[in-house]
């Protein structure tokens, strides 16, 4: 019984520094796999809207012929342009064939806070990584460019099983080194 208080005593607290260690090396892997996947909204959301205070039509920037990205099939980065009031004016993207308006509370603090980036779910399964910009001149309204977040949420599945993997084995040799150290390390 003194044998796994001692192991304990001192297995513990590297338990614990491994946990840390772990937890701190999965957040930051996955912060920077879903921050980054915001960056073409970021330009094509800022692109559009300075091109809408400048009174170019919205029309224009997603023309009516050009083919609809299908929200919850593809991957593809999309636009929809909305009017200062939250409706669609012409969307680059469909769901269920209409396009798709996120919640009222997105466009109040995007007009507070003149950008917004978020993980929007429209309809269940269906994940985009969305940016939403307030269009500061012109006939105002808010870009929103999204794309879906599939791929991405394969990767932080795939880190998730690397980092527990990882930490289980990292605690179990600290254990079997510890058990080692206790059983051959002559007492007094």
């Amino acid at each position: 019984m003194k044998k796994i208080f001692s192991i304990l005593k001192y297995w513990l607290p590297l338990a614990a520094a491994l946990t840390g260690v772990f937890a701190f090396i999965y957040l930051t892997v996955q912060q920077d796999l879903r921050m980054g996947l915001n960056d073409p909204q970021i330009q094509m959301a800022e692109d559009a809207a300075s091109a809408l205070a400048s009174n170019q039509p919205a029309d224009a920037l997603i023309p009516a012929n050009a083919p609809r990205v299908d929200m919850a099939k593809s991957l593809a980065p999309f636009l929809i342009i909305y009017d200062s009031k939250g409706s669609p004016v012409v969307s680059g993207a469909v769901l269920n064939g209409q396009a798709p308006i996120p919640p009222a509370g997105v466009f109040d603090y995007t007009r507070q806070n003149n950008e917004d980036r978020v993980s929007w779910q429209p309809a269940p399964g269906v994940r985009s990584a969305a940016v939403i910009v307030a269009v500061q001149g012109g006939q105002g309204g808010f870009v929103l460019a999204g794309r879906g977040m599939r791929e991405v949420e394969i990767r932080e599945s795939q880190l998730t099983n690397m980092v527990a993997l990882g930490w289980i084995a990292s605690l179990l040799v600290t254990l079997v080194i510890v058990v080692v150290f206790e059983f051959l390390t002559p007492k007094k």
